[in-house]
């Protein structure tokens, strides 16, 4: 395991302007901004690449402008811009905090075209858009309180104005960023069953979303619903469609399994494709951004990833400390945007093998082929359990879920750094 790196973070509050808003705001306060001047570009890629055998053949400055629009480039320069990447990160820090929610967040989201904006949803069922690049306070829808936890949260692809949820209220919805309920597209009208995930297709239009006993619903965006099924026996914590062929889904669940299905030949529970069984109940299943790979996480000390092309080969298992604490939100893995890279919180377990004394609660970053640590972000002054951490499509920028707060990382500017 690499050595630990640890960064403290300098600075103070510093106050926003704010603008006139029909929604309720949430108060200056609660933002606290760590460094005021920040990267939001890719720039950090060409540092290191200067020892790169590239083809003749092949321009770098063409080859990193297909990379930036998210295209493929040749293997030998991917690997050499993911060592770049994974050398960039000793300069993140946290730039930015917010603690906006009266109870802790559950849920996020990046904007698919804006890289400095994302959506956070808590456990009352709140939800905040946060344009961070910018000075004007974020909008701030208020939830149900108690019984409203937002369990997934998704922009339209199709309109980027609005956001699907999934919550423990019992329904599944459209809805825009002035707080109106565009469609229902499930409800369950009762406490006793909830929904607990939600994936949406631009290509096929489609959404999908998992309950709290084991059904799977399949909807179109029109709010027709083309199957409800009960895929498993237990709570179905998270459902994922393949990026590159949006008819192959993987639904996780707290029988511990993970399962693969053809969504167009679902005729019944025992119509899957694949059933992949775990060890532990599973809180994530995610493709990888080419579809080629999919990543577990589950609720013990495990990460798992497959093979799409090989489900029946033994997966690359990655021992890692990330227990379930039910008053803690569900810690789940993701992948880099561009990078074969695994992003997880660790929640330190003295039972774990390899567990160290004072260990931190660091996030880890794992090379998805070879499941080898290969770097861990900490900021002393936000030592909490991270629960849940994404980058932004641009892959530059890290957004993270410790509790009641937001933290954004990213990349210190060359002229200050200490």
């Amino acid at each position: 395991m690499m050595k630990l790196r640890q960064r403290e973070v300098k600075g103070g509050i510093q106050e926003t302007s704010s603008k006139n808003n029909a929604l309720p705001t949430v108060p200056y306060s609660l933002f606290q901004k760590t460094r005021s001047s920040r990267r939001f570009d890719s720039g950090c890629l060409w540092a290191g690449l200067a020892s790169l055998q590239v083809p003749p053949s092949c321009s770098i400055v063409r080859a990193l402008h297909r990379h930036k629009l998210g295209k493929a480039v040749r293997p030998s320069l991917q690997q050499g811009l993911q060592q770049a990447f994974l050398h960039s990160l000793a300069s993140y820090r946290i730039f930015q905090k917010a603690a906006p929610f009266d109870r802790r967040a559950t849920s996020l989201a990046w904007h698919p075209t804006h890289p400095s904006t994302l959506a956070v949803g808590s456990k009352g069922g709140d939800i905040m858009l946060w344009n961070f690049g910018i000075k004007d306070k974020p909008t701030f829808i208020k939830g149900i309180g108690a019984g409203g936890s937002i369990t997934g949260l998704k922009f339209n692809p199709l309109d980027t104005n609005q956001f699907f949820t999934s919550s423990m209220e019992g329904t599944t919805r459209l809805q825009d960023f002035k707080g109106n309920t565009l469609r229902v597209f499930t409800s369950s009208g009762t406490c006793n069953f909830w929904f607990c995930s939600l994936d949406v297709s631009a290509r096929s239009r489609m959404v999908v979303t998992g309950d709290n006993v084991g059904h799977v619903i399949l909807l179109n965006m029109d709010g027709r619903e083309l199957w409800n099924l009960r895929m498993h026996k237990k709570k179905v914590t998270h459902v994922a469609l393949n990026p590159c062929c949006d008819w192959f889904l993987a639904t996780a669940s707290v029988d511990q399994t993970v399962k693969i299905w053809d969504l167009r030949q679902v005729r019944g529970k025992s119509s899957f494709l694949h059933s992949l069984p775990h060890s532990h109940p599973v809180n994530a299943a995610c493709f990888s951004p080419d579809g080629a790979q999919l990543l577990t996480t589950d609720q013990k000390s495990e990460l798992r990833v497959y093979s799409a092309s090989q489900w029946d080969c033994p997966p690359s298992l990655i021992p890692h400390p990330h227990r379930h604490f039910q008053h803690l939100t569900p810690i789940k893995a993701t992948w880099h945007p561009r990078y074969n890279l695994v992003v997880v919180g660790r929640y330190p377990d003295p039972n774990f093998k390899s567990c160290t004394p004072h260990e931190l609660r660091t996030i880890d970053v794992f090379d998805g082929n070879s499941g080898k640590m290969m770097y861990q972000l900490y900021d002393p002054e936000s030592s909490g359990i991270i629960s849940l951490n994404e980058f932004n499509p641009m892959g530059d920028t890290l957004a993270s879920v410790m509790g009641y707060h937001i933290l954004i990382w990213s990349q210190e500017e060359a002229g200050m750094r200490t």
